[in-house]
């Protein structure tokens, strides 16, 4: 019995010594390997002066807080008596000016001229205008009956749009990770279908909420088909990436899709509406003047930052920070506005972030290897 009791004491006394030297190899290499990105890290710091990484961390930072406030100001505007789906939209592009107050100077600090206007580039431009604005005006749709938290995870879903569209139009390739990212994130779009119920207002019909999440789906995908249409623009016409062709871009598409809202608020009288949709907004009229401004400067400001993180980073970059402002956008969602965050929704959203990062690996990994 003796003999017998010592065999489990000496196997347990090997097993604990297997086990600390486990955890030292795992530890080592753990080291080992932020080490190694440790100082990655910084020799790629060093390759750029200090002025492009402020630049980087500014139009980051106008990605992750813009974005989302833009969101949930239009989601503020209908939940505090705005009715007009079209003054919303216009509103997203009425800011059109702030991105040729820093197109502009451009021209006369860097000495470069603008690029030539043909048929072919003024065409695009108004058909890519007119798709913004129809894209705007959907999402307005979405906001105005879904849940901001909801709507912004249905809206992430742009990113299988892009890639699909992408491919047929552009010929981008699709790797495995890409085609997993596209099937994670559907499965999360049905997730939140099959939990409608829980996250609709009160006032909100089942009918209207089933339309804001066609809108937002159908939105979604508009907006990949004018990522996709944009980035043939650059492959046939223009043919240059550089920064200030891409602000004029922007420019020029935000101020057709401004004409066509405008002509659309017009259609709708509802230029005529606002004063008396201002006096019945909560909290005043200044109020109400407030979230329209700031609805269009964040807005643009997020565009803004979405530009140049393009231009000086990577779509790999510009991916990850729209990764993460859906989670940024549904957790101020809920704290500001107590959207409900039923285990259908978190679930969603962490699937969301699965497929975001399935993209974005496999785009990376593409990346290295052919380079």
């Amino acid at each position: 019995m003796r003999a017998f009791s010592l065999e489990p004491s000496l196997l347990s006394q090997g097993d604990t010594a297997d086990d600390s030297s486990g955890r030292k190899r795992l530890s080592t290499t753990l080291v080992g390997r932020i080490s190694e990105f440790s100082a990655a890290t910084w020799e790629l710091y060093k390759t750029k002066p200090i002025s492009y990484w402020v630049l980087l961390a500014l139009s980051s930072g106008a990605m992750l807080v813009a974005f989302p406030a833009s969101s949930l100001l239009s989601r503020l505007y209908f939940a505090n008596g705005g009715k007009s789906k079209w003054i919303i939209s216009w509103v997203a592009v009425a800011g059109w000016p702030l991105t040729v107050l820093f197109l502009v100077p451009m021209y006369f600090f860097h000495k470069i001229a603008p690029t030539p206007m043909t048929w072919k580039l003024a065409f695009s431009y108004v058909v890519l205008g007119f798709l913004s604005a129809a894209d705007n005006l959907m999402y307005a749709w979405a906001y105005a009956y879904l849940p901001a938290s909801t709507a912004s995870l249905l809206a992430s879903s742009s990113l299988v749009f892009s890639a699909l569209f992408g491919y047929f139009i552009v010929k981008n390739k699709l790797n495995s990770s890409s085609i997993n990212s596209i099937v994670i994130i559907t499965a999360a779009m049905a997730l939140i279908a099959l939990d409608s119920d829980s996250d609709r207002f009160g006032y909100i019909s089942k009918k209207q909420y089933t339309w804001g999440f066609i809108w937002d789906i159908l939105g979604s995908a508009l907006h990949g088909l004018i990522f996709a249409l944009s980035e043939l623009v650059f492959v046939k016409l223009l043919g240059k990436r550089s920064f200030h062709v891409v602000l004029e871009q922007q420019v020029m598409v935000s101020l057709s899709a401004f004409v066509f809202t405008t002509i659309g608020v017009i259609v709708n009288n509802d230029f005529k509406g606002m004063q008396a949709e201002a006096r019945r907004f909560k909290n005043g009229e200044s109020s109400y003047c407030m979230v329209l401004i700031w609805a269009g400067i964040t807005f643009q400001l997020g565009v803004l930052g979405g530009t140049a993180v393009l231009y000086l980073a990577s779509t790999v970059l510009a991916g990850v920070l729209n990764a993460v402002r859906v989670p940024l956008t549904s957790i101020a969602a809920v704290i500001l506005f107590h959207d409900r965050m039923s285990g259908f929704k978190i679930l969603s959203l962490l699937i969301t972030f699965w497929g975001f990062g399935s993209y974005i690996f496999g785009h990376s990994f593409a990346n290295k290897t052919s380079t």
